[in-house]
């Protein structure tokens, strides 16, 4: 494997990637992170599907495995027991807390690992990255009683803990077992060009009402040696994979800290989950509740805009605002999240939750309503020259009333830009039709300009526009449009 095949930053634009000599930016509008976990859930067509619609990344556990709940619905992350498909042998003697024999920590499970390196391989054929996630939080006594390192699920002498100390080094015993499990998982895949290495999803610290748990401060030492453990067994210098994290969320009241992500932590890519409470260089930002429904986009801007600024590339991941609303409500706030996430510079992630086990593709519904428009997103970005491009906040001077724009590109000449309906759902007008005229300042020369719709992927025919301040009337659309800029002819 050449450093020039592997996914990596692009050596000329390290706010966005190169696999295989291409540069792009990760837009995955489904992870499904359980897909090799959960037995039934036939990963060829899913990787087809993501593969047909250009998108470009995915996201896959291999070890921690989800509770179904009120508010998280049903994915292929939370696989029946009879059909987890966990990275050791069931061995016994005894039964694990889900009734079905314990688990030998000594015994790699053949099947997981046939399907992790088919899943990786079929991946690599279809040019999209898997962004590879090594362990978890394990969020309360429930889910981590499902978890194969929990002492009462295997025979291998794991200690007893308080569930928050998982992510901590202060139990030896399951500290070995976790940084074997990431050694094992590594050297099997260290020679995937398309793989990134996230240390842990959401890391978190100090939960509330338990006395003497760790601290984020204690989590982030721990992940500093998880992140050892992957450098140790990677390959060396230029060869080795991205390794992607964040610094660990204080619980409560929840402060998602994000400066230590740019600049400490021993990251390439930082992940930050769009959620309220994420300071970045003194500023606090409110991007939206886990799945409330907000929209949003003027804080998702600003923290996109202020990270471009960073020295690391973010990638806005799990976007779960709206993901439980499989509806053309939550679609499109979604798809308004990405497009605005996208064209300040950094990448987008969300779940798409009508796919499950046995809907690898979604439903006719999400496929329409969600996968396609990302798609048409996706071909969008493909359309610039994205190691050139930037974010260009001056670009638009001015937009119709409550409407958000943002502007990418390799300067107004070469740009692409997006209006949206910047209302809630539930605010009155949201959703109504847009009139009005986008005011641009365009350098000097000849442009041509084309309407897109981001829901149906339509372009408009194009008009010429000249340069300087410039008026363009706008046709009427609800809830958002784009704006495709092609190069200018000086003369």
């Amino acid at each position: 494997m050449t450093s020039e095949r592997r996914v990596r930053l692009h050596p000329q634009n390290r706010k966005i990637l190169e696999l295989d000599g291409r540069p792009l930016v990760l837009l995955a509008c489904t992870e499904h992170y359980g897909a090799v976990m959960n037995r039934p859930f036939d990963y060829r067509t899913y990787l087809d599907d993501t593969a047909a619609r250009g998108l470009t990344l995915t996201r896959l556990f291999t070890l921690f495995r989800e509770l179904q709940s009120a508010q998280n619905p049903y994915s292929t992350c939370k696989p029946e027991s009879v059909d987890y498909v966990s990275p050791y042998e069931r061995t016994g003697p005894g039964a694990a807390c889900d009734g079905l024999p314990k688990f030998d920590l000594d015994r790699p499970n053949p099947e997981f690992y046939a399907r992790l390196a088919e899943f990786l391989t079929l991946a690599e054929e279809r040019g999209i990255v898997v962004e590879v996630v090594l362990l978890s939080n394990t969020y309360a006594p429930d889910v981590w009683a499902l978890n194969p390192l929990h002492p009462a699920n295997n025979i291998s002498g794991t200690e007893e803990i308080l569930w928050p100390e998982y992510m901590s080094c202060r139990h030896p015993e399951l500290h070995r077992r976790q940084l074997e499990h990431v050694r094992r998982i590594v050297e099997g895949t260290r020679d995937f060009p398309n793989i990134i290495y996230e240390i842990c999803n959401e890391p978190g610290g100090s939960f509330p009402g338990m006395e003497g748990v760790p601290d984020p401060t204690e989590v982030d030492e721990w992940q500093r040696r998880i992140a050892e453990a992957i450098r140790e067994c990677d390959h060396a210098g230029e060869e080795r994979h991205l390794v992607a994290g964040q610094q660990a969320f204080l619980w409560g009241p929840f402060t998602q800290h994000s400066d230590g992500s740019f600049d400490e932590m021993p990251l390439d890519i930082v992940n930050v989950h769009p959620l309220p409470g994420t300071p970045l260089r003194g500023r606090t930002y409110d991007m939206g509740t886990f799945m409330s429904g907000e929209l949003k986009v003027a804080e998702l801007r600003d923290y996109c805009l202020a990270a471009w600024e960073e020295g690391r590339p973010l990638n806005m991941d799990e976007d779960n605002v709206a993901s439980r609303f499989t509806d053309e409500t939550g679609w499109t706030i979604h798809r308004k999240r990405a497009w605005v996430t996208l064209l300040c510079g950094a990448h987008y992630d969300m779940i798409d939750f009508s796919i499950h086990a046995r809907l690898p593709r979604g439903t006719h519904e999400s496929r329409a309503g969600l996968r396609a428009p990302m798609g048409f997103l996706a071909g969008a970005m493909r359309s610039m020259n994205l190691v050139a491009s930037a974010p260009l906040p001056d670009l638009v001077a001015s937009a119709p009333d409550e409407t958000l724009a943002v502007a990418f590109g390799a300067g107004g000449s070469d740009s692409l830009i997006y209006l949206c309906d910047a209302r809630e759902s539930g605010d009155g007008g949201c959703g109504d039709t847009i009139e009005g005229s986008l005011v641009l300042d365009l350098p000097d020369g000849q442009h041509v300009a084309r309407c897109m719709s981001p829901a149906t992927g339509q372009y408009s025919p194009g008009i010429t526009i000249g340069g300087g301040r410039v008026e363009v009337s706008l046709p009427r659309f609800r809830h958002d449009l784009a704006l495709r800029i092609d190069g200018g002819q000086t003369g």
